[in-house]
């Protein structure tokens, strides 16, 4: 049974930054392709990033390119969504997921398993 759970949400002043955290268990991180989507108030949930670790190819939502990476750490079997300049328009819900595509993947269909997402609001 795999199990993704978020963390690290909460509020900061635009142009600040913030880290999510997606700690998974049950199987390596490594095993899967990893994105972030997030959804906000009354908007339909939109892709973040992704990333496929075995090749490190990656893919990015252009409104964040440049502003948002992400990392893992195999001995804490957590990936990381590090955002940076962040601007009031990032305030959404982030949740991760997990696929087994064989390459990062914008359609929440590429991913089978989701956490239940974290709160990042974004004052300007």
């Amino acid at each position: 049974q795999v199990q993704l759970v978020e963390s690290g949400g909460g509020m900061v002043q635009a142009g600040g930054s913030l880290r999510l955290s997606c700690a998974v268990s049950g199987r390596s991180f490594s095993s899967y392709i990893m994105g972030w989507f997030r959804q906000a108030p009354g908007k339909e949930r939109e892709f973040v990033l992704a990333i496929r670790w075995s090749t490190g190819s990656s893919l990015w939502a252009d409104s964040v390119k440049g502003r948002f990476t992400i990392s893992g750490d195999n001995a804490k079997n957590t990936v990381y969504l590090q955002m940076n300049s962040l601007k009031s328009e990032d305030t959404a819900v982030y949740y991760c997921a997990a696929g087994y595509a064989d390459r990062p993947a914008a359609a929440e269909a590429g991913y089978i398993y989701w956490g239940q997402g974290t709160q990042v609001t974004v004052s300007s």
